[in-house]
């Protein structure tokens, strides 16, 4: 996401898994104050595991991930490391 960010204005953000793509660019609107064209959006289903234990079989698994690229308009840069 470092290069996309550098070469074509695109951020990467890990948002909630009920958001639309309208939320998403409303959000980034108000948020850093720059003007979205476009978002992309890709759901991770959980990763499963399998432990044995000696109180027997333990099934986990992580939970679900939305991921979401956005892209920024010409011109506008989303600074992340101004406020350190």
């Amino acid at each position: 996401m470092t290069a996309d960010s550098e070469l074509f204005n695109r951020y990467g953000f890990y948002v909630d898994p009920k958001a639309n793509k309208l939320e998403i660019k409303e959000a980034v609107e108000s948020t850093y104050g720059v003007s979205v064209e476009k978002v992309r959006t890709m759901n991770y289903g959980p990763n499963r595991k399998t432990r044995y234990t000696k109180t027997g079989i333990q099934h986990g698994k992580t939970n679900a991930l939305k991921k979401a690229i956005v892209d920024v308009a010409e011109g506008d840069i989303i600074d992340f490391y101004s406020n350190i």
